[in-house]
């Protein structure tokens, strides 16, 4: 973890808290970012029903970084007043092409979750892969 201007780029620098992790992207992390989340946000006192919720956002996220990222995933995430900024940027491509081991009807169910939940979602390609930023409301 650390405190760090990473892909924070456009989010305010006078936030209340702020944390990076950075791990390998593959799908044996994902659990691990979700359980960092959880905590982390606990500490920060997020309440359990958003607190919830953007664990489950972390977890998608983490889980498609994990499953089109080629090397590294990294997780941000900025409490900043009553907005909880997620950012999770991996180093794969914006465009993701479904698997073919995977059933059509199970593909994508992810994104509608995150879309759902959160208040608002953006993808971005960047130098180095693609960048996924999903910002949901907190009373924190």
């Amino acid at each position: 973890m650390t405190d760090s201007p990473h892909p924070s780029a456009g989010l305010s620098q006078h936030c209340s808290h702020q944390a990076l992790l950075t791990l390998p992207a593959q799908e044996a992390h994902v659990s691990a970012a979700r359980h960092f989340a959880a905590d982390l946000l606990e500490t920060w006192s997020v309440p359990a029903s958003e607190r919830d919720s953007a664990v489950l956002i972390i977890d998608e996220l983490a889980a498609n970084a994990a499953q089109y990222g080629r090397e590294r995933m990294t997780l941000l995430l900025v409490l900043d007043h009553d907005t909880l900024h997620i950012v999770v940027s991996d180093s794969g491509t914006a465009v993701e092409r479904p698997r073919p081991d995977i059933d059509p009807d199970e593909h994508g169910r992810g994104t509608g979750i995150v879309q759902y939940l959160a208040q608002s979602t953006e993808v971005h390609q960047t130098r180095s892969g693609r960048e996924v930023r999903a910002c949901l409301r907190c009373s924190a």
